[in-house]
Order: C-alpha cells, then structure tokens, then sequence
C-alpha cells in the first residue's frame, strides 16, 4: 500500500481538500492494481479471469446468433421476393382472359417494375432415377423468364436462350440431381387433372427437354418448381386464352398498401389484391419470434457471466479488507471506494465486451469460411439446406442490435458490481485492522 499512499499524496488529481475527484487517476489506478493478478490472490485471479471469459462468450454469442437470424430472415425474403411478386391479382366473377391488356396498364404506373400473368398447378414429375417427385410447375412468358434475375441469373447448365425456344422447361438443381437429369434429357410431368374420355379423367402425362437448370440457393424452389412458357402450361392445364394470376413486382416491397389502390383502378376491372405480407405472414412472424426468443436465451447467458463479476468482487473486497481500511485511513470516502470496485467490475465488463464483440464480429465476417471448416471436419454438411432452406449460413450484423448487446453487457456489468462495491464502502477501518 505504500505505493498507493505515495500515488495519493502526489497525485495531480488531489486537490488540496484531501480529496480526489470522482473517478481520477488515483481511483483508476487503485481498480487497476486490484485487478491485477497476485499469486497470493489466485482464487481471485481465477473468478475474474472466469468473469471475463464468460462476457466474451455471452456477448460474442448474442451478437453472432442475431446476426445469423437477420442474415436467414433477409435471405429468405430475398429469395421469396426474388421469385414471387409483390402483390398477386386474382380475378373476381370473371377469368382473367384479359391479362394481357391488364398487365400493360398496370405496367405503366409509377414504381412498377414488372408484371407477370402466371399459370401455375400441381403435378408428378419422374426423370431418369428414383421415384417421382411433386412439383410445382409455373407458366410464365419469356421475357419475363429473363426478367427475373434470381433464376435467369443463377443458370447452372444450359442457357436462358435454350428456354427461350418454348419447347423445354427449365428445373432446379435440386430436382435435376434428385431425378437424375442434365440438360437435353426428358422430364415427364403427370397432371391429375387431365383429359375427360368415356372411362372418365384420364392422368395428363407429356414429356419435355430440360433446357435450363437453375440453382437460386433455396433448397425448397431448387428441388420443386418446373418453369414452363405461358402458351404451354395453358395447354397443359387446360388453361387456354386464361391467366390464374398476375404477379406484380414494385420498387418499394415495404410500401406495398400505397400501390394497391392505383392497381386496382388501372385494372379496371374486379380484381382482388394480395400482398406478399399476407401470403407469408406465419411464416415471417414465426422467424420473429424465434428470434426475439433467441436474444432473451442467450442473454441470460451475459447475465450468469455478470453474477460471476459479483463473485470476483466479493471475493476481492474480502482480500482487499486491509487495503480498503487503509485507504480510508488515508482520508478515502466511501464514495471513493465505492467508486474503485464499480470500475473493477465494469473493467472486467468492459474487457470481456469489446473482446466479445471484436470475437464475433470476425466470425460474422467469415461465417461461410468457418462453414466449409465444419464441413470438412465433421466429413458431411452441418447445415443441411433440406431443412434449413439455405444452402449456406447467412450472417448480417445489424448495428442497432449489436449496439443494444454492447448495452446490455455493460449495463448489466455495472449493475453486477454495485453491491459488492457498496459493501467495501461500508468496511469500518477499525474493525478491518484490528486483528492485522
């Protein structure tokens, strides 16, 4: 304690009252210095070093599964969005068999990008191996088969040309591999609802060259949707002259309400207009909640990690009793001791916080690294995009959230050593040096 007594007395933040402003260089010193580890301080050592690992771990954590469940819900909705379009228009009383005339009307508003007539319905499909498949087999016009840049973009063999022809489909790489197809081979697509003889509804069956195999990253649309040109899915459908639907595709997906009125008048006629809230509200709101789940879990984990600041620090008032009671020999208030141990505990916090955000942060950046890592340790794929949709772990920091967990774990570490700093304050000297 002689070197403190001597950093006390002169110390540039003493003044000439006795006694040094909240939080000087003498008070930070004396924090450090207590942080320090000794040998003869080891259990000390040992909590506090516990301490700091378990911030680093519960922070770096928090901010890491955050950044994975922005990064799955921003992917996901690109990919929704990257395919289906922004509001759907479905036709009331009448079929749609002035979708071509509707379309280009509502093409001409502001903020539109695209408007595509679809036909789309369910059906078999069997290729070369395995068993037959359900896929969802989607009409859709040329050129705006191009249009849409998550498919006409992501073309993995073949060519958009090739589709452009109007004799072939185009499939995921999923269902290519699952029916053991390449480009040129022939996908047989079987319709339930097919063609009325005197024996009944006869199964529709038709066979057609892959022309394009496309690979958009989602493993459910890889393995199950079939494009097919307009005219020919109308047929096959028995659709002819007749659009199911109409998709649009808006600037601004966000503001999707402040479109619908005008679409509905340049329609003119009855229509009724969905959007892509509604078709996937469970959805979104189920990644919502497992996702504000997934905070309060793991910030129970930043909390145990700030009950052993609190072990540390009891156990340090108690080693530092004698030292304590000097200081107050000395002319320290309490306040001044009070205000040690609350920068101990929030150095321990503050430490463990930076490095925990520093931890996750450099794995955010290199998440898909760290995935290929896994991958060839554990001789398989971990993150099976059969049921985790994606084929590769998105990360996307949100700089609110991570801010809120820095919050969070320095808050808590303050709020961690308030008591214990509160009972070194109330250590009586006499009592604290009577037996030394």
């Amino acid at each position: 304690m002689t070197a403190i007594a001597e950093t006390a007395t002169q110390s540039p933040a003493t003044p000439r009252n006795g006694s040094a402003r909240p939080f000087s260089g003498f008070e930070r010193l004396v924090a450090w210095r207590y942080l320090r580890p000794r040998r003869k301080e080891a259990a000390v050592s040992i909590v506090t070093i516990i301490s700091l690992v378990g911030v680093t771990l519960g922070v770096a954590a928090l901010i890491i599964v955050m950044a994975v469940m922005n990064g799955f819900r921003a992917e996901l909705l690109d990919r929704i969005l990257g395919l289906n379009g922004h509001l759907v228009i479905s036709a009331i009383d009448t079929p749609l068999d002035d979708y071509e005339d509707v379309s280009a009307r509502i093409a001409k508003l502001p903020g539109v990008k695209m408007v595509t007539p679809i036909v789309e319905g369910q059906a078999l499909a069997t290729g070369n191996v395995g068993a037959g498949a359900g896929v969802l087999v989607r009409g859709i016009r040329g050129e705006d088969f191009v249009k849409l840049d998550s498919i006409s973009g992501n073309i993995q063999e073949g060519s958009v040309e090739s589709y452009l022809t109007g004799d072939g489909v185009a499939i995921g790489s999923r269902m290519a591999v699952n029916l053991g197809l390449i480009t040129g081979d022939l996908i047989k697509v079987i319709s339930p609802e097919g063609d009325v003889t005197p024996f009944g509804t006869t199964p529709r069956v038709k066979s057609y060259p892959v022309r394009a195999i496309f690979e958009m990253g989602m493993s459910e649309y890889d393995s199950s949707i079939i494009f097919m040109p307009l005219e020919e899915a109308q047929l096959y459908f028995n659709q002819e002259g007749v659009a199911q639907v109409i998709e649009v595709f808006v600037d601004d997906p966000d503001a999707v309400d402040s479109y619908k009125p005008e679409i509905e008048q340049a329609a003119n006629r009855p229509i009724f207009v969905s959007d892509w809230r509604q078709r996937n509200q469970a959805f979104f709101s189920a990644l919502i909640i497992e996702r504000n789940a997934m905070f309060l879990i793991l910030s129970i984990v930043v909390v145990v990690a700030s009950l052993n600041i609190v072990a540390s620090l009891i156990m340090m008032v108690k080693e530092k009793a004698r030292g304590v009671a000097i200081l107050r020999t000395m002319g320290a208030t309490q306040a001044a001791v009070m205000r040690i141990f609350i920068m101990a505990g929030i150095g321990v916090g503050f430490v463990g916080t930076v490095t925990g955000f520093i931890l996750g942060m450099l794995v955010c950046w290199n998440i898909k690294s760290i995935q290929r890592l896994m991958n060839w340790m554990a001789g398989a794929d971990v993150w099976d995009p059969t049921i985790r949709f994606l084929s590769e772990i998105p990360a996307k920091m949100n700089p609110y959230e991570t801010l809120a967990v820095v919050i969070l774990s320095l808050g808590l570490s303050f709020v961690a050593a308030i008591l214990p700093a509160w009972r070194a304050a109330k250590l009586d000297p006499v009592e604290a040096l009577r037996y030394e």
